[in-house]
């Protein structure tokens, strides 16, 4: 299951986490990300272990959505050594999005 990640927990999980990350902002209202939550599921699924997988709803973290200058959602931050390293908008299929994580996996 993919990772609730909030204001509290988002340095810890994220920037200090040695594996690579990969954060979907999204929101309940949004189709887009509706449509895009069983690949997120999955990804936290099948990279377990690998890399961290999760989410940040931008209504209920609005600062996390405004530092990472989130314009439209879903958007996809992937995160090495603490930094954004890759990035996505719109709903995009698990290849599409598993392409791009295992780049940044050791």
């Amino acid at each position: 299951m993919a990772t609730t990640l909030t204001k509290q927990n988002f340095k810890e999980l994220v920037l200090d986490n040695d594996k690579p990350a990969l954060v979907d902002f999204w929101a309940v209202w949004c189709g887009p990300c509706k449509m895009l939550t069983p690949t997120i599921e999955e990804l936290a699924k099948n990279y377990e272990g690998k890399a961290l997988v999760g989410k940040v709803n931008v209504d209920d973290e609005r600062a996390l959505a405004q530092e990472y200058r989130i314009m439209s959602i879903p958007t996809l931050y992937f995160f090495k050594n603490g930094k954004v390293v890759d990035q996505m908008v719109g709903a995009r299929s698990y290849e599409d999005i598993a392409r791009v994580l295992d780049k940044y996996i050791d």
